[in-house]
């Protein structure tokens, strides 16, 4: 180390009165302060951990002073709060989100590097709170960020997952999964607050009564009951005093300690209501392949919802003295079907914690409620088998059947003739078992639906959901996705930020639209060679993880060609794979043939109860075993899978982009957010008319997209008209080739059964039409191939993508929210800086 760090007592420089000062020197001073006093350690004897954890509290400190205010200020003027309830929060690595939104990202650098310390190193120290498993999470991360950049009050309300999505590791080809130990360090970003805990009931039985003014009421008696703790993480705005809350919710045991069991012998016994309770918040989605796992998702799902509830009450009640006005204070947006049951415990508590009679509770609950639909596959549409329904929630059963007899009485007065869409509208599937469809609670108890792309929230109302708009047209809103550019280009992006700015200023961190004057130097051939620069620089950073992580030495000049996102068949890693495949054979019928240089790039993660979205990997990493080793090729192709996918490593992966590949089944993907990330990062899109890649094409220009593959109606009529995929196998000569390869066993060496389930599904279903898409693919993948090789080309077609992507901000999106459906507005947070030795502790008695 070049400089010691000092703890404050012994510091010998001149340092500002407040503590958490801005200033190099007072940053020392609070890294090493933190170091000694937080972490215990002298330099000599800390770890890397250490030292982050150090730095970590430093940047905390000066965000408490924003959080605190923002708080007092929404308090005082009573102002209405967006409460944004999801099952994910995929947030990323705090530390280096913190530093720019508070501007003090150089100052930080200057203040580690004077310490004899790395700070990019120090970065690389935090984990990634694996709080989701897709974009369902990144999604709510960037909102989150958004609202507290545009001043708008508001919480994130989910789970605080002791282990969440596994991390994935890679043993001969399968993934496996390990424990994701985010915590085991602790975290440094969270405050606990047990002084705001609630309790949460489960299971027992439900009994009827009178209550003193002769109103029929219910009492749910739990049989056992859990303890939710709320964890606060500050989430701060750029370039605003605006600090918001993540309130994640740990499930405590009522009774920690049975001593009686303790004391006649009964160990396990002593402590085993502890462990029953807490393990609702142990891990993200627990596998549902059993009864035992399907419980526990809907104590997961209620529990959360509960305590986020109990809270908003809480909060509403400390300023007003009834609930009447509920929906002019909260607006909370369901994020997907998970936080449904908000729908019917809101309900609960309206009726039987306040007793307020049905129609005011009912009127309060739909105000109030906000539901985003992000599936258009009804087989995704979450639902719950009554039989466990009646038993952990009697009372909401109870409710969730009066809802639904009062709504459908209304639809039997507007149909009267129409029993089959009575059927399909009702909360409870009918069948061999009854099940609640949580989308249709859903549905049923907000005043605002909204689909996440154009094309989704039109399927919407043609199919999904088609018969809620036929009754209710006017609760259907479109709120294209979008992401933040602070973390998605500011962050991961580094140089070409500065490139940016360099020529228009840092407006455009804010306005994305700003960003359409860089079209003005496209012409320039030294802006030109600038960009080219950036993006091969890029390129040779995850060339060097690459080699590190996976041994694997990849050409920086080869075009980088990516898939990374969850792996389901619907998203269709396969058919890229298709493509590979069809390229080695080309490369082995004549070895000496042209080909432009690519390195597939695949990343994401399998459920771990999904066989074929596991067996997909397989084949990635079978292909890239023969591929990257076999001698004809001479490293024209390279195959790599990079484990453990998630939003630090994506920070890595879209800035060194090439091509984006977003090629769903049309009509499947209902937005995409990493299409985004690429387009924004200037990567190509290859993709099919589906999600958000049509919207991205109207903005990037037709002539800067790579467009195949059927629309979603001729999906439709295709399967309507009977899909053969044998016959596209039968007449088309190279995909015959690729099939017969993989069915030989060429790639698991010699193992004719290992792909089998996967090719079976190919040649007799082929649910996701590989087979009817696979020569549009191909055609454009050679034209691709064409295009990369023209350099000055790709490079405007690169600019144009990146500069055009305004309408997928964040920003964008939650405005729409805000106007269109919370009906919420900015808030501006006025901060004095925060003076220590002024500070007075006043304490009424």
């Amino acid at each position: 180390m070049t400089q010691s760090l000092i703890p404050a007592n012994e510091c010998p420089i001149q340092i500002e009165d407040d503590r958490t000062g801005m200033s190099v020197d007072t940053l020392k001073r609070a890294f090493a302060d933190n170091l000694f006093y937080l972490q215990g350690k002298y330099e000599s004897f800390a770890t890397a951990d250490d030292f982050y954890m150090a730095l970590a509290y430093t940047l905390r400190d000066r965000l408490l002073n924003r959080w605190l205010k923002t708080f007092k200020t929404y308090v005082e003027n009573d102002v209405k709060v967006v409460y944004y309830l999801s099952a994910e929060f995929l947030m990323g690595r705090h530390l280096g989100n913190s530093l720019i939104n508070l501007h003090i990202y150089e100052k930080i650098r200057q203040a580690v590097e004077e310490s004899g310390l790395n700070l990019d190193e120090l970065l690389e120290r935090e984990p990634d709170p694996g709080l989701g498993n897709g974009g369902l999470g990144r999604l709510a991360a960037c909102f989150l960020d958004s609202l507290a950049t545009l001043e708008i009050p508001a919480v994130g309300c989910g789970l605080r997952y002791e282990f969440g999505i596994f991390y994935q590791t890679i043993q001969d080809g399968w993934q496996a999964e390990v424990p994701d130990k985010w915590l085991r360090f602790g975290n440094p970003w969270e405050i606990a607050r047990a002084d705001q805990a609630v309790e949460v009931k489960f299971g027992g039985h439900t009994e009827m009564y009178h209550d003193d003014k002769g109103h029929y009421r219910v009492l749910w008696i739990p049989s056992t009951t859990a303890i939710g703790i709320p964890y606060d993480t500050p989430v701060p705005g750029y370039d605003t005093n605006t600090v918001n809350p993540l309130r994640l919710w740990r499930a405590e045991a009522s009774d920690d300690f049975n001593f009686d069991a303790f004391n006649s012998g009964n160990y396990d016994g002593a402590v085993a209501e502890k462990i029953r309770s807490e393990t609702i918040s142990k891990v993200l989605y627990p596998n549902d392949n059993t009864p035992q796992g399907k419980q526990l998702r809907l104590e997961q799902q209620f529990f959360f919802v509960s305590c986020t509830l109990q809270d908003i009450l809480r909060t509403h009640l400390m300023r007003h003295k009834n609930l009447h006005n509920l929906n002019e204070t909260a607006a909370i947006q369901l994020n997907d079907t998970h936080p449904a049951v908000a729908i019917a415990e809101m309900m609960r508590l309206l009726l039987d914690e306040h007793s307020m009679d049905w129609d005011d509770a009912w009127r309060i609950t739909q105000n109030t409620f906000a539901y985003t639909n992000h599936t258009l596959m009804p087989e995704a549409l979450e639902k719950w088998s009554v039989q466990l329904f009646s038993y952990l929630l009697p009372r909401h059963l109870e409710i969730i059947y009066e809802i639904n007899r009062r709504f459908l009485e209304d639809v039997r007065l507007w149909y009267p003739d129409d029993e089959e869409m009575l059927a399909r509208l009702s909360l409870i599937q009918e069948g061999p078992e009854q099940y609640v469809r949580m989308a249709n609670l859903a549905c049923v108890g907000s005043h605002a639906i909204n689909g996440v792309a154009a094309l989704h929230t039109e399927l919407l109302k043609q199919d999904t959901l088609r018969d809620f708009y036929k009754i209710w047209p006017e609760k259907f809103f479109n709120k294209t996705n979008g992401v933040t550019p602070r973390r998605w280009i500011l962050l991961s992006n580094p140089k070409l930020s500065e490139l940016y700015t360099s020529k228009i200023g840092n407006g455009w961190l804010k306005d994305l639209e700003q960003l359409r004057k860089i079209e003005d130097f496209i012409e320039d051939p030294g802006f030109c060679e600038q960009w080219d620069q950036i993006k091969l620089e890029n390129k040779r950073k995850l060339a060097d993880y690459i080699w590190k992580h996976n041994g694997i030495g990849v050409d920086p000049n080869s075009m980088f060609d990516v898939q990374v996102k969850r792996i389901h068949e619907y998203k269709r890693q396969h058919l890229c794979v298709l493509h590979i495949i069809t390229l080695y054979n080309r490369i082995k019928q004549n070895p000496n043939i042209e080909v432009t240089p690519r390195t597939f790039i695949f990343g994401g993660k399998a459920a771990p109860g999904y066989f074929m979205a596991k067996l997909m990997i397989k084949l990635i990493n079978a292909v890239a075993e023969v591929l990257n080793n076999d001698p004809d090729v001479r490293g024209r192709l390279k195959v790599v899978f990079l484990a453990n996918f998630n939003a630090s490593l994506g920070q890595k992966i879209y800035p060194a982009a090439d091509l984006s590949e977003q090629i769903s089944t049309a009509g499947k993907e209902a937005s995409g957010t990493g299409n985004m990330k690429f387009a924004m990062n200037g990567a190509m899109t290859i993709g099919t008319l589906d999600g958000a890649n049509i919207e991205i094409r109207e903005e990037a220009g037709e002539e800067n997209f790579f467009l195949f593959g059927l629309t979603a109606d001729e999906v439709y009529k295709t399967k309507a008209a009977g899909y053969n995929p044998w016959e596209y196998y039968s007449k088309n000569a190279e995909l015959k080739g690729v099939i017969d390869r993989l069915t030989s066993g060429y790639f698991s060496h010699g193992d004719k059964e290992l792909f089998k389930p996967m090719t079976d599904s190919f040649m007799h279903h082929d649910p996701y039409m590989l087979f009817a898409d696979y020569q549009s693919y191909i055609e454009c993948q050679d034209k691709v191939s064409k295009a990369f090789q023209d350099r000055s080309g790709w490079i405007r077609m690169s600019i144009k993508n990146a500069t055009r992507m305004a309408k997928f901000s964040s920003d964008r999106t939650i405005k729409e929210y805000c106007e269109q459906i919370w009906n919420v507005k900015p808030v501006p947070i006025q901060v004095e800086e925060y003076n220590q030795d002024a500070a007075v502790l006043n304490v009424t008695k």
